[in-house]
């Protein structure tokens, strides 16, 4: 079949593609952790043989994505070199040594019936992941799924088609050295968007959805989903420096935050400075100098003649760029009011060495993340100690912040009696 053509049905493509994955599923459900572990390191060690293919993929894709137009932050997150490859080789490993949330025991009790109930996790069955741009969420995410007992169906962006092909090929072949079906692991075959569509609609077949992209994407799928839909919606995170803040740490934070990758849905969008920190400015000019656009309120204009002036549309605004919003807030009342009102319930974080300050900041902002002292930056599975991440859960239901193996599980109940009937 042609990458980039058309197909002609792709409700039978996805029909076919999940009748597969859930039969794989149901040999993953009960492979020992081992097995799985065994086909991760293999294909980190097919993705390192593979790492020159992998590039010239990845080279042509770049150039046809930069000729397409596609912008500096998501060419930053198409973009490998030998550096990255070894860090997604890295994270297949670091997934294959994690434990195995599948048979774990949540918890268990004795009701006055005398019935032996327990909770245990079990694999959500087969998952399917729509992403953009991001080539190493085609390792992450199959790594993740066939680690926590589930097939995964991966539709990658049209932009990272040849790189996601290359890198789906390391997996295929670790999951053949290690005896286990390649169907647990399968890219659509096509970029044609109603493959989309058709996973969308795939009830019965796909038991959850998971959207990594931009707001288009998940808003699609989160319009036309006839099956549950773990979203990840914008990074627009704040760091609030409050009165107490250290002000070298303040500033290094602000600027690592900020600019140590702008692509990223850590990244922070927005800086609220405490009208009772000790010296903003200097903030301020640190950022700038690191070659990052401010925007601010007329207070933050006053500070530095190289501020912008930022509309209302820039506190919603998730930049994925060196831009930031920059406001002076009256309080921490004004600070968390402000994150309630334009924050995306990713990541918000607190400078501040005022331990009772820091607690009332992480216990008022509802986000999936909430920090003290550190940049949001780390806001990522792998720094988390997670190995990978599928995507960092934005929503309220069933997981939040980055979801890795124990998201990918639920749980079901086993009752055991002894003849026990009820009266």
């Amino acid at each position: 079949m042609n990458q980039h053509s058309p197909i002609q049905d792709p409700e039978a493509l996805i029909d076919d593609m999940g009748r597969r994955a859930r039969k794989a599923a149901a040999t993953l459900a009960q492979t020992p952790t081992a097995t799985k572990a065994a086909a991760l390191e293999a294909a980190a060690r097919a993705l390192r043989a593979a790492e020159q293919a992998v590039l010239a993929a990845n080279v042509g894709d770049v150039e046809r994505a930069t000729q397409n137009g596609l912008s500096a932050a998501m060419l930053d997150r198409l973009k490998l070199d030998p550096t990255r490859i070894e860090g997604v080789a890295s994270a297949l490993e670091a997934v294959a040594r994690l434990d195995d949330p599948v048979g774990q025991l949540i918890d268990e009790s004795t009701p006055p019936n005398g019935l032996k109930l327990s909770r245990v996790r079990v694999p959500l069955g087969v998952v399917g992941i729509i992403y953009e741009s991001r080539p190493n969420v085609t390792a992450d995410a199959g790594a993740l799924c066939m680690m926590a007992g589930n097939a995964a169906i991966l539709r990658g962006g049209s932009e990272a088609i040849e790189t996601n092909r290359a890198i789906h090929e390391c997996l295929m072949a670790g999951l053949g050295e290690a005896g286990l079906p390649e169907d647990a692991i399968q890219l659509v075959p096509t970029t044609d968007r109603a493959a989309v569509g058709a996973m969308l609609r795939a009830s019965g077949l796909i038991d959850i959805i998971v959207p990594r992209g931009g707001k288009g994407l998940v808003a699609r799928v989160q319009e036309e989903a006839r099956v549950p839909v773990l979203a990840h919606l914008d990074g627009i995170c704040h760091v609030y420096l409050h009165p107490a803040a250290d002000p070298e740490m303040a500033e290094a934070i602000a600027v690592n935050a900020k600019m140590r990758r702008t692509g990223i849905c850590g990244a922070m969008e927005t800086l609220l400075i405490d009208k009772g920190f000790a010296d903003p400015a200097p903030v301020i000019g640190a950022l700038i100098e690191a070659g990052c656009e401010v925007r601010g309120d007329a207070a933050v204009q006053a500070l530095d003649g190289r501020v912008a002036a930022a509309s209302d549309e820039d506190w919603d605004t998730e930049y994925l760029e060196p831009i930031l919003s920059v406001a002076i807030v009256e309080d921490m009342d004004a600070a968390t009011g402000h994150i309630a009102a334009h924050g995306s319930g990713h990541t918000d974080a607190i400078v501040t060495e005022d331990a009772d300050a820091a607690a009332q900041f992480l216990n008022r902002v509802d986000s999936a993340i909430v920090m003290h002292n550190a940049s949001t930056q780390f806001a990522d599975g792998g720094e988390f100690g997670l190995g990978a991440e599928i995507g960092i859960a934005t929503g309220r239901l069933h997981a939040r912040g980055p979801v890795a193996l124990e998201g990918l599980t639920t749980y079901k109940w086993i009752a055991r009696g002894d003849g026990a009937i009820r009266p």
